[in-house]
């Protein structure tokens, strides 16, 4: 079984397929994942000029299906680990046993909800520089965030931007202290200390959208401004997917699992994990994509062996 449809999942069925595992496939509430939600995507390989995000994940799913992986709108509810064969149940009650299971549910971005958010996102408002940050080169653009996210995610927007703000709402960056020294070394970095963000604006014409300000304040004087950017990026976190695998599953002290070196290899043998999931470093879809794979070969070997 492969619980989570996004890249990780789909070449999880790819590979797994292909070694005649009648592999089962459980899509979940989104199905094609985190993707899906972005509008365009320039570094997937394949896409020379790009692609919306929907579009890739829809070749995925094609590529998957042609090659017999068997899929279900369903989700998971519950699990257990505990002995082989797993038991999986469905949100409609029904149980499902595999002799492995392959994890890749994925991780969600943390939001901050502000006025405007919604009505920009994709258009303008995102929580991945390195995913759209080419989009806005020459640009000015406002990073909200005070730890290492943040910080990386201003540097890289640096080398594209004209201007980069930063809004932190402590008068201290979380993050540390070697990127601290590099975004305050670099001329075009404007921190906003003490600033939390109110309310993202923007303009409509038609069906295109475009982000014009972010509204602030100042939390010490209480005194409200607007700054002109032209992309807003949110860099407060992510929260893998991980709830269901409490106390089945290692993870680390933020919710990732914990996989065994060059490998997607979990704390319960026949359990893999991989893509998001298991990746609190790099968050691509590409490399999501390539643990998938992993997954589907260890998943192979596991079972010749056993």
């Amino acid at each position: 079984m492969i619980i989570g449809s996004g890249p990780a999942g789909y070449m999880a069925g790819v590979y797994t397929s292909r070694a005649d595992l009648k592999p089962l496939l459980v899509e979940g509430m989104q199905q094609g994942g985190q993707l899906t939600i972005t509008n365009e995507v320039e570094n997937f390989p394949g896409f020379p000029g790009g692609a919306g995000g929907q579009v890739i994940m829809d070749k995925l799913r094609e590529q998957a299906l042609a090659l017999g992986v068997e899929m279900i709108a369903r989700s998971v509810v519950e699990v257990d680990f505990s002995k082989r064969p797993f038991r999986c149940r469905l949100d409609d009650g029904e149980d499902v046993v595999a002799e492995t299971v392959i994890v890749a549910t994925g991780a969600s971005a943390r939001w901050l909800k502000l006025p405007g958010e919604d009505e920009y996102r994709g258009f303008g408002v995102s929580t991945c520089a390195t995913c759209d940050g080419n989009f806005f080169r020459k640009k000015t653009t406002a990073v909200i965030g005070g730890g290492d996210t943040a910080l990386e995610d201003a540097i890289y927007l640096s080398n594209l931007c004209e201007k980069v703000y930063i809004v932190h709402r402590r008068d201290t960056f979380r993050g540390t202290m070697a990127l601290q020294k590099v975004v305050k070394s670099t001329s075009n970095i404007q921190i906003l200390w003490n600033s939390i963000p109110l309310e993202i604006e923007g303009e409509k014409q038609g069906f295109m959208k475009k982000v014009t300000a972010l509204k602030v304040q100042n939390t010490v004087s209480g005194e409200e401004s607007r700054i002109a950017v032209d992309g807003v990026f949110e860099a407060i976190g992510v929260v893998p997917a991980t709830e269901l695998f409490v106390n089945q599953l290692d993870m680390n002290e933020q919710g990732y699992i914990i996989t065994k070196p060059d490998s997607t290899a979990t704390s319960v043998e026949g359990v893999f994990a991989a893509g998001d999931v298991q990746d609190p470093v790099f968050r691509q879809a590409v490399i999501a994509a390539g643990t998938g794979s992993m997954a589907g070969i260890e998943c192979a070997r596991f079972l010749l062996e056993n």
